[in-house]
């Protein structure tokens, strides 16, 4: 039996290939100017209460997140907000951005996810002025509140990342901003938290693979320690972070 081999990749798909990837890398980099810097996500109250004190602590608390929590659901709508973009289907996209926001358990979490989905959005309206939204649209999620899921979302779908890709992307950067709020709060060396990041990289792409099949009707969480952390950080004596 003969195996067939692949034609090699033309240089202009290599091209292409190429941008998709940086393109993913600065939309998923640490120094994107969301200000996620600035949240913890109720990680803060857990440390001051000494729930999580050590790197296995954290790294528990992670791969429950990514199991069970918000973040599992809101990557998946993140996916669904690139689909409806890849389609044009914009009264889809405004759907899921309302379900987004109909989703959040506490006014913190909404307020630190319209946020950066309004940064997000105003900066894709600068990198690229000529993005395929209608004007009404664009306006319409200004009015509404654009999510973070949304915006990243529209800003994969416009770069023609793939979308497994766009959904690593994006739980790679939600991991990466926690544990440099961790290494803050614990605190952990920055060798550590590297590796935090590196031993993580199994629940993340194990997560990714579960988010990929998601129906709509299993659309649902399970993350009321999250919501109880982020109510009790709104009223923390000394905070390091803004929730």
């Amino acid at each position: 039996m003969t195996t067939q081999l692949q034609p090699a990749p033309s240089p202009s798909q290599q091209l292409h290939s190429s941008q998709a990837l940086l393109r993913l890398l600065q939309l998923a980099s640490p120094v994107l100017p969301v200000g996620a810097f600035s949240y913890s996500e109720g990680l803060e109250a857990l440390v001051h209460q000494q729930q999580i004190t050590n790197t296995e602590q954290l790294l528990h608390w992670l791969g429950q997140e990514l199991r069970h929590g918000a973040i599992r659901i809101d990557a998946a709508l993140m996916l669904r907000c690139y689909r409806a973009s890849q389609a044009k289907d914009w009264q889809q996209l405004m759907t899921w951005n309302q379900w987004i926001n109909a989703s959040r358990e506490t006014e913190e979490l909404r307020l630190q996810s319209e946020q950066m989905g309004r940064s997000l959005l105003r900066l894709l309206k600068k990198l690229k002025p000529t993005l395929s939204i209608p004007i009404e649209t664009l306006a319409q999620l200004q009015a509404e509140h654009c999510h973070f899921a949304t915006a990243f979302g529209i800003a994969a779908a416009h770069w023609q990342i793939l979308e497994a890709q766009a959904l690593l992307g994006y739980l790679q950067s939600w991991a990466t901003n926690l544990i440099a709020a961790a290494v803050k709060l614990i605190p952990l060396g920055q060798t550590m938290g590297q590796q935090l990041l590196f031993d993580l990289q199994h629940s993340l792409e194990k997560s990714a693979q579960t988010i990929l099949l998601l129906q709509d009707d299993e659309l649902e969480t399970c993350g009321w320690g999250l919501s109880i952390a982020s109510m009790t950080h709104e009223t923390q004596y000394s905070r390091l972070f803004r929730s």
